[in-house]
């Protein structure tokens, strides 16, 4: 699933493409918004709120979309071939006089009114690139529950909004504590939160996302700890880096777990 910096830079192209623009083609392909057209109206911004994308347009209405696993937004200048996925795929267009912009594979897509965004992402804790952030509010969620596994804490987005599978391995590497200790015994929970706003902030205009030292990358052409590297050698110690497969959230789907069983202390997965 994308994560907050990811979410970020689409939301920056979009608004780079659309906002200050009128519309003129509006084509949006899930049955609940065959017969909305949005054409004439014009855009006026384009704002990420944790992995949500909410695009306002005049008149009061915003275009609300999620990425979730597979989604994308592209954007094309005229008469360029549309190269995100088949036309089947495509649940999106949006376009001005110079630029377009494509929606593939989003499983979330809906127009509702801009006074009640709430009703979609009110429930999102503070977002670690937004301008709501609340170091404070996002730690006091973290320990409201004690006994939680912190990597399941740090996905849950009612605590903080941005972190994904890959954030969230690299944190606990960072902190030294495996996915899977509760945060009441995770002595660096405190300092976790922090972290986690510098990381975001260092990936959101990156194109390759980097969580290693300058010292790690010095020697190594590795940019992640531990994700994505079960089996091979961890980057600190050199023990080999070990994978769990998990279900998280409501979506019900396996993902992977990454740890390192010698810098990172406390219980394992079952």
């Amino acid at each position: 699933m994308p994560e907050g910096d990811t979410v970020y830079q689409a939301a920056r192209r979009l608004h780079g493409a659309l906002a200050g623009h009128r519309l003129v083609r509006s084509d949006l392909r899930v049955p609940s918004l065959a017969t909305v057209d949005l054409a004439g109206r014009t855009v006026l911004d384009v704002t990420p709120r944790g992995k949500h994308l909410l695009t306002r347009v005049e008149g009061g209405w915003t275009l609300h979309s999620h990425l979730r696993m597979d989604g994308a937004w592209k954007v094309y200048e005229p008469g360029a071939p549309w190269r995100g996925g088949p036309g089947h795929e495509i649940r999106a267009v949006l376009a001005t006089a110079d630029r377009t912009a494509v929606g593939y594979r989003l499983p979330v897509l809906e127009l509702l009114r801009t006074g009640e965004e709430d009703r979609v992402v009110g429930h999102l804790g503070p977002d670690l690139l937004g301008p709501d952030w609340d170091a404070d509010e996002a730690l006091r969620r973290l320990l409201a529950d004690p006994g939680r596994p912190i990597g399941s804490a740090l996905l849950d987005q009612r605590n903080l909004a941005g972190i994904g599978n890959v954030f969230m391995a690299e944190l606990c590497f960072l902190a030294q504590v495996t996915p899977w200790t509760p945060v009441a015994d995770c002595a660096a929970i405190e300092r976790l939160v922090p972290a986690a706003k510098r990381l975001l902030e260092a990936n959101r205009a990156s194109v390759d996302r980097t969580t290693t030292s300058a010292a790690v990358r010095a020697r190594s052409t590795h940019r992640l700890y531990v994700y994505g590297r079960a089996g091979r050698s961890c980057l600190v110690c050199g023990t080999p880096v070990r994978v769990a497969s998990e279900t998280h959230g409501r979506i019900g789907r396996e993902r992977p777990t990454y740890w390192c069983p010698r810098c990172q202390r406390g219980p394992v997965a079952p």
